[in-house]
């Protein structure tokens, strides 16, 4: 084993890879934008060096900048967490020519399965079943057309270097081609690099089920289970569990044996993911592999009891694996705790958080970086912490959750956490039928929250608090709106949600479009002078890795169009004028 490691990463992964890190002694090196300067990973690592401004590319995706820490601090590997440079094979080769190991699985690897392309044929030459689309990427809107035309609507456009929804647009027609193609393209460029894209048959009402595999260097293979990640928002995980509701064990089995063939077509090492959608009749299709640790992965050592940031240590290090055979017990859930408004279509909610406790007790997992007075940035991905809970069997398990996020304090910023609470509740859920557009498609989300009075000053910053007081020898728990001692300029309007929605709806009185959020245009789908009608995008705007569409509330001329493409604004900001 190597005595010291990297972690190129910040937020919750970075604290969780230090943190096992330091169980089996290594010397651990945190690296960080100046932004995160005083951030929890910094604080736990040995040592902590700065690697540059906030925006990512200047800092966590600046590969000379961290290539230049890990020599001049020694360090003997590199762990990248997951996202940044995570999956990037030139990165990987970087660091593996410069002598220093590299905790995930090989460039050529990465390379084939973080292709869209190149993983589908590697898939189907393994023998996994496949979503039958095309296999070289598409250049045009008629090609699109044809792909669809041979597949039949609907189908997905998806880039052929990325995931977690980006990059990815569902057409249902001919006439949703042009603006769908021109957006996954643009979304695949900004995310990945590259603009290339592919089609695929999109399934309608699937489950998302994948399997965790680790493979080290002595041709010893484990799978570890799946996860069942249904419950999503914008093609994005929101809640994962394990093991799925909807497999039996048969399917289970299947399952593993494809996953392990998927990795070995392509001589993987270390710990993966491949991720499959499970149909209505029971059969599974390839979807993509994961190339690196998943958000989740920790509902699979909830119940394996495994530690996979340990075992992806070993086998960088040339290590075998220290299992042999997995037993799960048990029924684990995650949730995922986002600094997004739920009752506003999940749109990202940066600000600084005014008041942060989280819960506790038998069964209770929270893998997370915020404190109170942490400010969540715009710049970053916005999740704040991972909720996981085990239980004997999935009731046991829903029952803790529904403790638990009760337990779970977050103020200042909008969370997750009601959204989470309507699941646990909702009988779709309960029975195990949901689906990846569930949660979007069917549930409503309905704010219960009390609202600051309006007769309370325009420019108060507001956040909300709680106080313990006693009627009649009874405590009781008061919620209220008080001015935060936090506050400085917009961002203290930028915590402020329900004045946010008040302005909202004065927009279509007086024609005034404001920006919803803080965050930079990365497309505006109009020109001064032209018509635009009630609920057409204004512009796209691009917050916290998510792009969220701007639309008018009502219809008419656009007088005064006040943005352009790279503009960044903050909310309240006057973005058009529509008459």
């Amino acid at each position: 084993m190597f005595e010291s490691v990297l972690v190129a990463n910040r937020g919750e992964i970075a604290v969780r890879v230090i943190r096992t890190a330091r169980e089996i002694g290594l010397r651990t090196i945190a690296v960080y934008s100046e932004l995160d300067r005083d951030a929890l990973h910094t604080e736990l690592a040995d040592e902590a060096w700065n690697i540059g401004p906030a925006p990512a590319a200047e800092s966590y995706l600046n590969m000379d900048r961290i290539l230049t820490v890990a020599r001049e601090a020694r360090a003997e590997a590199i762990h990248p967490g997951y996202g940044f440079l995570a999956e990037n094979a030139r990165f990987a080769r970087r660091v593996m020519d410069a002598g220093i190991a590299w905790v995930g699985p090989g460039p050529d690897a990465i390379r084939i399965m973080g292709d869209k392309i190149s993983s589908r044929r590697a898939a189907i030459a393994s023998g996994a079943p496949t979503v039958p689309g095309t296999v070289e990427p598409l250049e045009s809107i008629d090609e699109i057309r044809q792909a669809a035309a041979e597949y039949g609507y609907p189908v997905a456009i998806k880039a052929a270097h990325g995931g977690g929804g980006k990059g990815l647009r569902v057409v249902w027609s001919d006439d949703e081609v042009p603006d769908a193609f021109d957006g996954a393209r643009r979304e695949a460029e900004a995310y990945f690099g590259s603009p290339q894209v592919y089609v695929e048959k999109y399934i309608d009402r699937p489950r998302h089920v994948e399997a965790q595999v680790l493979l080290d260097t002595h041709g010893n293979g484990l799978f570890l289970g799946e996860r069942d990640c249904s419950v999503q928002r914008r093609h994005q995980k929101l809640i994962e569990e394990t093991p799925s509701p909807a497999m039996t064990p048969d399917q289970r089995r299947r399952l593993g044996e494809a996953a392990l063939s998927v990795a070995r077509s392509c001589s993987y090492v270390n710990a993966g993911t491949v991720e499959f959608l499970l149909d209505g009749a029971g059969d599974f299709y390839f979807l993509e592999m994961n190339t690196r640790l998943q958000v989740e992965h920790t509902v699979t050592e909830m119940v394996t009891g495994i530690d996979l940031v340990r075992e992806q240590l070993r086998v960088a290090a040339g290590e075998p694996l220290s299992v042999s055979t997995v037993e799960p017990r048990g029924h684990a859930i995650e949730f995922r705790i986002n600094a997004e408004d739920p009752f506003r279509g999940f749109i990202p909610s940066p600000g600084r958080v005014s008041e942060y406790r989280e819960p506790d007790g038998f069964g209770v997992r929270v893998d997370g970086w915020v404190r109170t007075a942490t400010t969540v940035s715009q710049y970053y991905d916005n999740l704040m912490a991972k909720l996981v809970v085990w239980g004997r069997d999935r009731t046991e398990a829903i029952e803790r959750g529904r403790r638990a996020l009760d337990e779970f304090v977050v103020h200042g910023v909008a969370t997750t956490i009601p959204a989470h609470q309507v699941v646990l509740d909702h009988p779709t859920f309960l029975a195990a039928e949901h689906y990846t557009n569930w949660l979007e498609s069917e549930v409503e989300l309905v704010p219960h929250d009390p609202v600051p009075s309006e007769t309370l000053p325009e420019d108060e910053a507001l956040v909300r608090r709680s106080m313990t007081v006693e009627v009649g020898g009874r405590r009781f728990q008061v919620a209220f709106w008080a001015p935060d001692a936090f506050a400085g300029g917009s961002q203290g309007a930028r915590r402020q949600r329900p004045k946010l929605e008040k302005a909202a709806a004065e927009v279509a009185s007086d024609g005034i479009i404001a920006a919803p959020m803080q965050g930079t245009i990365v497309k505006v789908t109009v020109k001064a002078g032209e018509r635009i009608e009630t609920g057409e995008t204004l512009c796209v705007l691009e917050a916290m890795k998510m792009e969220n569409e701007v639309k008018v509330p009502a219809g008419g001329e656009v007088v005064d169009l006040r943005v352009q493409p790279g503009d960044t604004v903050g909310p309240g900001d006057v973005l058009a004028i529509v008459k």
